[in-house]
């Protein structure tokens, strides 16, 4: 296939897949074997962005950081479809992304003899992203979503197309989605690498370039501003990071390469767009991992495998509107939600409701803040702890176990059976009593008493909870609840306005949930 055959099948196959998901986001995959090389993180820069933009500005940075940037490909293999799966012709419900990618959906193989489907063929995919070098030794930084799964990653430096340098993995985290590539096969000429800014510095309305390798045209420029920092951006289910968003054109393609300061240093790593139903590429929405994120990161990388901490809790923001009650003085903390009873958090005294409000020592901002200082603290260390309960601050002390991304507990399917049901007035959402059936469909343990959901309104107050059928509330406002008519009183008693504050038990896990009635 010729260059610009090749360039166009990566166009068209990233394209579609964007249009699919709206949005590319990390992928959750396991750390490559460990390697035995050393790296040194770039020294950061983090003086204040003094002078004036004029007329060669980013013609400069450019033309500094150019080298730095190169463009990767990667072939994996993949299970192929017959061509009545990419055009309905299948009838096996299968979303799009399964069928690009080899999902597991219904219509992927092709007929065989008295209509049997045969195995599926594995078939050479491609795909291209971009990186930059962190490290003359060799060492490329790039997402985690170019690499994974690669058999093949091929590193190109400049516009020459036909020179490519084998490349292996090191490390990869698919919660910064980073990954460390280090080159097999290493150029004649001296590899020159990025230098860093400070990410932290960095405020609406500043300038900022990409560099990167869209719809294989490479080493493409695009010029915008930060348009905000500390966007929260789903890494996972029920996990976020704080990136940076940008105005600078960024497509499918740029995913691994720098986004640069006024000085041409590297403040974040392009990673993801957004798109919508009527555009595959880019509207103005585009985000990058920090580089501070990154920077921290490095170590572990290097050493293949990312270690983080974790206590087993769900948190959310405090509401604006609850804050008085919880006995704060301003929107600080990270709300509990859930609580794993399995986990850390649970073996500490820790309740659904409670607001943590210190970790080790410092004050918890946020809900996203939490999680950033207990991912970035040592598994198996015991730490102090304060928490909000009942308007009363309350210490206690934690010991962090090591994250297991995989193993994080998932949604369950909701129950249906009930030989009552009752309806709420003002919330949405209709109730009933736990049957064996549900009891066992679960997987309760014995005792549990309470009112499952049975149906959800959608834009009720009880989908904006949000509550989903399955959900056991075993609480209302402080008072145990053992039926769904015991339940729909209590609910039916509160006023329209009030909040109703429900403990409700969700895939094994006690859930806080507030829900005001209209």
């Amino acid at each position: 296939m010729s260059n610009r055959k090749t360039s166009f099948f990566y166009a068209l196959l990233i394209a579609v897949v964007s249009l699919a998901v709206g949005m590319v986001i990390a992928s959750r995959l396991g750390m490559a074997p460990e390697s035995g090389a050393q790296t040194a993180a770039p020294a950061q820069n983090s003086k204040p962005i003094t002078g004036p933009v004029d007329a060669t500005t980013f013609r400069t940075i450019a033309k500094s950081v150019n080298p730095s940037v190169v463009n990767i490909r990667t072939e994996s293999k993949q299970k192929a479809s017959d061509m009545s799966d990419f055009f309905g012709g299948g009838g096996g419900g299968d979303d799009l992304l399964d069928r690009f990618f080899g999902g597991g959906g219904g219509g992927g193989g092709q007929r065989g003899q008295r209509g049997q489907r045969a195995e599926p063929k594995e078939q050479v995919a491609v795909a291209a992203g971009t990186g930059f070098v962190i490290d003359k030794a060799g060492f490329i930084m790039t997402n985690n979503h170019v690499v994974e799964g690669a058999t093949k990653i091929e590193v190109f430096f400049g516009d020459e197309e036909d020179q490519a340098f084998k490349a292996k993995i090191v490390g990869r985290d698919p919660l910064s989605d980073s990954a460390l590539i280090e080159l097999i096969d290493k150029p004649k000429f001296p590899l020159q690498e990025v230098k860093l800014g400070d990410s932290a510095q960095m405020q609406p309305g500043d300038w900022v370039m990409a560099i990167g390798n869209p719809f294989g045209l490479a080493h493409t420029v695009s010029v915008g501003v930060i348009s905000a920092v500390e966007r929260s951006f789903p890494v996972a289910d029920g996990r976020f990071q704080q990136v940076l968003q940008t105005d600078a054109a960024i497509n499918p393609g740029n995913s691994g390469g720098p986004l640069l300061n006024l000085r041409g240093e590297v403040i974040g790593m392009n990673t993801a767009i957004y798109s919508d139903s009527r555009a595959s590429g880019n509207i103005g929405i585009g985000f990058a991992m920090p580089v501070n994120l990154l920077r921290d990161m490095l170590p572990q990388l290097r050493s293949g495998k990312v270690t983080r901490g974790r206590i087993g809790v769900g948190v959310n923001a405090v509401p604006s509107s609850a804050v008085q009650e919880f006995g704060l003085t301003s929107k600080m903390g990270a709300l509990v939600t859930t609580v794993d009873r399995k986990g850390p958090a649970f073996k500490a005294g820790i309740e659904p409701g409670d607001v943590i409000i210190e970790f080790n020592g410092r004050p918890v901002k946020n809900n996203t803040e939490l999680v950033a200082m207990v991912g970035s603290t040592k598994p198996g260390s015991t730490v102090p702890l304060k928490v909000m309960r009942d308007r009363q601050p309350k210490s206690l002390n934690i010991t962090i176990e090591e994250l297991n991304i995989d193993a994080e507990p998932a949604a369950g399917d909701a129950g249906k059976d009930s030989d009552e049901e009752q309806t709420s007035k003002g919330f949405g959402m209709t109730l009933g009593n736990i049957s064996p059936e549900v009891s066992r469909r679960l997987r309760l343990e014995s005792g549990v008493k309470g009112a499952i959901v049975m149906d959800v309104e959608q834009g009720s107050p009880a989908s904006r909870g949000p509550l989903a059928p399955g959900d056991i509330i075993t609480r209302i406002n402080g008072k145990s609840v053992a039926t769904a008519a015991q339940a729909s009183a209590e609910l039916n008693a509160i006023k329209s306005g009030s909040a109703a504050r429900l403990l409700v038990l969700r895939n094994g896990q006690d859930t806080f949930v507030i829900v005001t009635k209209e």
